[in-house]
């Protein structure tokens, strides 16, 4: 699966049959409600990458120690989106039959929608942990049910009621937030209730989801659609590293990086941080042998 043309990840480049972590990239943006721009996260994630160790002094982690493979990005067929979801969850598919853990590099939100109907499938009781600034639980949006401000209706649609664990949110029109009162579970503008979440998810899969416009727009600038209000960096990477740890997260993605709203480059380094946190929070035992 992996080309020689491929740009990687920092580190992240172990053979096929040592990896239980696959990163992969979707690099799709065509529901895209605000601004443009998504599709070029997952190219710049990986180039920017090279600018960070590969060593966190918050774990005493190091992914030069780990198996974890980056295949690239998919191409993609933009301009269709039901066949953009469709390669997208053939990949993830691919990657969970060889009892690996699909970690998807977004492309704006909709692509959850794809890894997710890959990953339910094989895990029938799977729940979902959100962390975003906005519900995404729209029937549709201008007439469009297959849009970023929907995918996590689309996803309730594919688990129930009862499932759905959203974090950080604080932005949604008013019947979004009426519909998820009765459907899904939100802690509203922070973690508060994250602790209690994972103690109740104990064993179960999960599928964890993560919208970095979770963090302030003072932290992290560099997406399509800014909502002041959100957490710091800090606060992110401790949630977003004790979900990785203490939850049975069988796949997951991290999305809305738009790189070119912040020319600094800063909300860049911060998405690979966060990603090289969550890398390294997953269980270890000894080097490729993880265990889902």
């Amino acid at each position: 699966m992996l080309s020689h043309n491929v740009e990687t990840f920092m580190a992240c480049d172990a053979p096929w049959a040592r990896a239980q972590t696959v990163l992969f990239g979707a690099p799709f943006d065509s529901t895209t409600s605000f601004r443009p721009g998504t599709r070029f996260g997952p190219g710049s994630i990986r180039r920017e990458s090279y600018g960070l160790e590969t060593y966190s002094p918050y774990q005493d982690r190091d992914l030069l120690d780990i198996a974890v493979l980056d295949v690239g990005d998919l191409e993609l067929p933009l301009g269709d989106t039901p066949a953009v979801l469709a390669a997208i969850e053939a990949r993830a598919r691919e990657i969970l039959a060889a009892g690996k853990r699909p970690f998807l590099l977004g492309g704006e939100h909709l692509v959850t929608l794809s890894a997710m109907r890959a990953a339910v499938e094989r895990y029938p009781e799977l729940a979902i942990v959100h962390f975003d600034a906005h519900a995404d639980l729209r029937e549709d949006y201008l007439g469009v049910r297959l849009s970023h401000a929907c995918v996590l209706r689309r996803c309730w649609e594919l688990v129930g009621d009862g499932r759905i664990f959203q974090f950080g949110i604080r932005s949604g029109d008013r019947e979004e937030w009426r519909w998820g009162a009765e459907h899904v579970s939100t802690c509203r503008f922070d973690f508060g209730t994250l602790e209690e979440t994972l103690d109740g998810l104990s064993g179960r899969p999960v599928y964890f989801t993560l919208d970095l416009d979770v963090l302030d727009p003072s932290v992290f600038p560099g997406t399509g659609t800014p909502e002041p209000g959100g957490v710091s960096f800090d606060v992110l990477r401790r949630a977003a590293t004790a979900v990785c740890a203490r939850a049975n997260v069988v796949a997951c993605d991290v999305n809305e990086l738009s790189p070119h709203y912040d020319p600094s480059g800063v909300s860049t380094a911060v998405a690979c941080k966060i990603i090289r946190e969550m890398l390294l929070a997953f269980p270890q035992t000894e080097k490729g042998s993880e265990r889902l």
